[in-house]
């Protein structure tokens, strides 16, 4: 007999023939009891040796403790539901009382005792049997649980109860040497714990859930155990509901050999917040917790691991694992990912899959397939920028940009520090002697349509980056914290695609830092000060524009880079706009750029005047003319509230 399965079901019957044969005694109803026994130890006996895994029953009351009397209850109560004889034996000739009872177990079961009938006893503290209404407490009827009766029967699956918000974790060990280390260094804390009344919780902190994950996955596969997820959004919230949930959760735990893993990655308000610890404190049973930031301790004793993302090192090695074949001929194409994205080791799985699918069996060349990679990783990251900011396709490029030499020569450098940051950064090795000030940032300063933004765009186009421009109206919030959680979203969801983001008329924001006169005052200087934080991280290029310098606190703009001022064009710089403006020179005709550059307006006002202009004679079937041109710039200046003088327009018509 080899089969477990087999095996525990006549274990089983036979402990209820045990249990069948006192209720008979004491119903006086007992035949051949010494047979019987002879024939139920017979049958305990074979199919123990039989089973190469002890039997369900025994498992349960060693997990849970019971004593003789607490296993003989349940075994009782599981009776009623396996053995159709326990109806009329409980009744005792009273049909309405078909049922098992504390008081019936009391007197017909050995060894009783009256403290396995109280709240806090295993069979009640874990739910193992439910008591009906009733009376008295010894006269209610008994129920066992169906989650138990089936284990009982050797049937393992997760309760149903909490199935909605419960998900097993599965396929998420790592391979990494690194968070192998973190893995093992969690498995010992549990393994030095055991014994104890509870483990400690084990807290894993980092940007990455899904390292975390695996993380979690590796340590519980390393003790035999299984995890199962539940978010922090899932947490019951009433009383009665969240006690109900623990007791499950520590059952559950208990009878599967489960770790509960609490994503608190997405955490919500401070109700939201008051759950979550409640339940980190009233849980027993092994418990990892996963989110960004360090939560507070409370009374349980909580082990703290940060988890750093992949270096660019690690980045390049699973790119080239997951490519396989394709990695070949790559030139530098890979490094020049990893210089660009800080993919998790998922997001690079997922991009290498489609690349692969697209890629047939590897026929595309080189800098098609570095394309490719290039396109499907910016169509991960996109979407989650894209619900916090505006992303502008760029299309200007250095030509289009008419600014003095040095501002252009500054440009260039910055688009040189972008391109090599990570050369710098992590070959030469500035990273090890400077954690502060990685992040390359910068302020432009001019006027309206001096051509800030264009700036930006030619940056993104020379490359190859994405432009987020950030809508400060949907950044700040007039509430204490939560600006810098937008901000936080901004950042985070920035960093996979290091893109360029552009905080527009940033003056609102990044504003002089108030003396602390009050609450607001000081709050106020704290979302500065994280803004400052989070763009010295940052990976890629934060870009702020103002029309006003004076308006920024100085100690502010010791901490940006680069600092590029936009001077309003003058009349040799707008007749460069000017020639430039029209993209095909076919459509316009008797343009005189000279007398177009006495207009004194900037470049972007110059680009309105060129488009409806444009318009203008498109509608009249002709090509662009100075008419055209007078036209647009006397509706663009009555837009500005600005005159034209003779000085400007003299001689156009």
């Amino acid at each position: 007999m080899n089969n477990w399965h087999e095996a525990n079901k006549i274990y089983l019957m036979a402990e209820l023939a045990i249990v069948r044969e006192s209720l008979e005694s004491r119903n006086g109803t007992s035949q051949d009891r010494p047979e019987k026994s002879r024939i139920v130890q017979e049958n305990l006996e074979k199919s123990s040796s039989a089973m190469p895994a002890p039997p369900a029953i025994d498992t349960l009351c060693a997990i849970f403790g019971l004593s003789r009397f607490e296993r003989n209850v349940l075994l009782l109560c599981a009776g009623m539901e396996l053995d159709s004889s326990f109806a009329s034996l409980c009744a005792q000739g009273d049909p309405k009382r078909a049922f098992p009872t504390f008081s019936l177990a009391l007197a017909a079961l050995p060894e009783p005792h009256w403290s396995a009938i109280t709240p806090v006893s295993p069979l009640r503290r874990f739910r193992l049997i439910e008591i009906g209404p009733g009376d008295t407490i010894t006269q209610s009827p008994l129920r066992i649980d169906e989650r138990v009766l089936h284990y009982l029967a050797g049937v393992q699956y997760l309760d149903e109860r909490l199935a909605d918000m419960v998900k097993p974790l599965e396929g998420a060990a790592t391979d990494m040497e690194s968070r192998r280390e973190i893995a093992q260094r969690v498995a010992r804390t549990w393994q030095q714990s055991a014994g104890t009344s509870s483990l400690p919780v084990v807290q894993l902190c980092g940007d990455d859930a899904s390292a975390s994950r695996a993380i979690a996955a590796t340590a519980c596969g390393l003790l035999g155990m299984r995890v199962n997820v539940i978010s922090a959004s899932a947490v019951p919230t009433a009383p009665g509901e969240m006690d109900a949930f623990i007791k499950l959760c520590e059952r559950e735990a208990a009878l599967g050999c489960i770790a509960l893993l609490l994503d608190c990655n997405e955490t919500g308000d401070a109700a939201q917040e008051k759950v979550i610890s409640r339940l980190i404190e009233g849980i027993r049973s092994a418990l990892i917790v996963t989110c960004r930031d360090r939560r507070p301790a409370g009374r349980r004793s909580m082990i703290i691991f940060d988890i750093p993302g992949l270096t660019s090192g690690e980045q390049c090695e699973i790119w080239k694992s997951e490519l396989g074949i394709l990695a070949q001929g790559l030139n530098g194409q890979v490094e020049e990912l990893v210089s660009q994205f800080n993919l998790s080791d998922r997001a690079i799985h997922n991009a290498c899959a489609q690349v692969k699918g697209q890629d047939g069996r590897g026929s595309k060349n080189p800098d098609e397939t570095g394309n490719a990679l290039r396109e499907v990783c910016l169509t991960q990251v996109r979407p989650q920028m894209e619900n916090l900011a505006q992303r502008i396709k760029p299309v200007a490029k250095w030509d289009d940009l008419v600014l003095p030499e040095k501002q252009s020569q500054i440009l260039r450098e910055m688009a040189a520090q972008v391109r090599h940051r990570t050369k710098v950064y992590e070959k030469w090795g500035f990273a090890k002697k400077e954690s502060r000030g990685m992040g390359i940032s910068a302020l432009f300063v001019g006027e309206s349509g001096t051509g800030k933004t264009m700036a930006a765009e030619v940056l993104a186009n020379e490359l190859r980056l994405d432009l987020y421009r950030i809508d400060l109206s949907q950044v700040v919030s007039k509430y204490i914290g939560e600006t810098e959680k937008n901000l936080r979203r901004v950042f985070d969801a920035a960093e996979e695609g290091g893109g360029i983001l552009l905080f527009d008329e940033a003056d609102a924001l990044f504003g002089k830092r108030s003396e602390v006169r009050d609450s607001h005052d000081r709050y106020a200087n704290i979302e500065v000060s994280y803004l400052l934080a989070r763009m010295e991280a940052y990976r890629g290029l934060a870009i702020l524009t103002t029309n006003m310098k004076n308006a920024l606190d100085p100690a502010f703009l010791r901490r940006i880079r680069f600092i590029v001022r936009f001077p309003f064009p003058d009349t040799s710089q707008r007749i460069e706009i000017w020639s430039r403006i029209f993209p095909e020179k076919k459509f316009t005709e008797g343009l005189d750029v000279k007398k177009l550059a006495q207009l004194n307006v900037a470049g972007g006002n110059i680009r309105n005047i060129a488009l409806n202009a444009a318009f203008l004679a498109a509608d009249g079937d002709e090509p662009v003319r100075m008419s055209h041109i007078l036209r647009a710039a006397r509706n663009e200046c009555a837009k500005l509230e600005k005159s034209l003088s003779e000085a400007e327009i003299g001689g156009w018509v």
